[in-house]
């Protein structure tokens, strides 16, 4: 990766791009003509786990390698998109604390599913629905006006996931096998994926920890493997995750007063990139009859693309800086 001139010859870069999730963090250094001149990635960002303090130290880790590679010290401006940064209040602690690490002049931290948006559209405009381990929802307008959800679990009225999803898939079939529910393949499926035969040996398994509890995703990909078999246990999951993606992305077009126009409604997060056949064509069938202006897509750009456009466009970088970088990371 070449160093641009404007950086070789003492210059500043021009933003600083973090997008750090639960489970990895990049980084990446953008100069002022749109090339990407440093680049590192790192492990997840998680405040809620290991503190504030510890997780800001392992990101500074990251951001120094990109920047020894960038060959600067500091950027004009930092856009951090930050994973457990799900309220204003959350947003402007991380802010603190990054400010205080002098990497950049401005810094602006927003919740990581905004990565994601921007990474998908051409202008920042539009909604982005994320399916990963859990489900989050935000959007956002070119005049600075968003919208989002907390994204807290059930708590702030979640339903859904990779983990939710699981989690509900364990539920119908153990209660299948014990009598308390009806009949599911499901109560044959999930031990069978870890070499059991029943659903008793595999909650012993997992409550004595003989599967790590982390392992409990795996489950989600055969529940979508037994809803595609037509078992009816299955498919009504699927189609309530559809109806859950759709809920949110209604929600927040009406609030941003786009429900009327064509909008980019923006698919992200493990579960819907995945393009599950029956989720797939569920969340488009049920879109286009709650938001028939909706423009549905899957996102498979990098994140950190999403981080680094929105500090451009902070910054008021012209559109061949932003062409320049999406086309890095796009192979463009």
């Amino acid at each position: 990766m070449g160093v641009s001139d404007t950086v070789r010859d003492g210059g500043r870069a021009s933003v600083l791009a973090v997008d750090a999730g639960n489970s990895k963090t990049d980084v990446a250094v953008i100069a002022p003509d749109g090339q990407v001149v440093g680049a590192a990635r790192g492990g997840g960002f998680r405040p809620p786990a290991v503190g504030v303090a510890k997780a800001v130290d392992d990101l500074a880790a990251v951001v120094r390698q990109a920047f020894a590679e960038a060959g600067i010290g500091s950027v004009d401006h930092v856009s951090a998109c930050l994973a457990n940064a799900d309220f204003p209040v959350e947003e402007e602690r991380l802010a603190t604390a990054l400010h205080a690490r002098a990497w950049g002049t401005t810094v602006e931290v927003r919740n990581d599913t905004f990565a994601i948006l921007r990474a998908g559209v051409a202008e920042p405009r539009g909604v982005a629905v994320v399916c990963g381990a859990g489900v989050n929802c935000v959007g956002m307008r070119p005049d600075g006006r968003t919208a989002r959800f907390p994204a807290l679990g059930r708590i702030s009225g979640d339903w859904g996931g990779g983990w939710g999803l699981a989690e509900e898939a364990m539920w119908h079939a153990a209660r299948a096998e014990d009598g308390r529910g009806g009949p599911t393949d499901l109560a044959r499926a999930l031990p069978a994926h870890f070499g059991l035969d029943s659903m008793d040996a595999l909650i012993e398994a997992l409550h004595l920890e003989h599967i790590p509890n982390a392992r409990r995703h795996e489950l989600t990909p055969v529940l979508f493997a037994t809803a595609t078999a037509g078992d009816p246990v299955a498919r009504a999951l699927v189609d309530r995750m559809a109806e859950e993606v759709v809920a949110m992305a209604a929600v927040a077009l009406t609030r941003l007063d786009l429900l009327g126009e064509e909008t980019p409604v923006l698919l992200g997060g493990g579960v819907l990139a995945a393009r599950h056949p029956l989720l797939d064509a569920r969340v488009r069938e049920a879109l286009a009859a709650a938001a028939p202006k909706a423009v549905p897509q899957v996102v498979t750009a990098a994140p950190v693309l999403g981080a680094a456009l929105l500090g451009l466009d902070h910054v008021g970088a012209l559109g061949a800086v932003h062409a320049r970088v999406r086309a890095h990371y796009e192979g463009g």
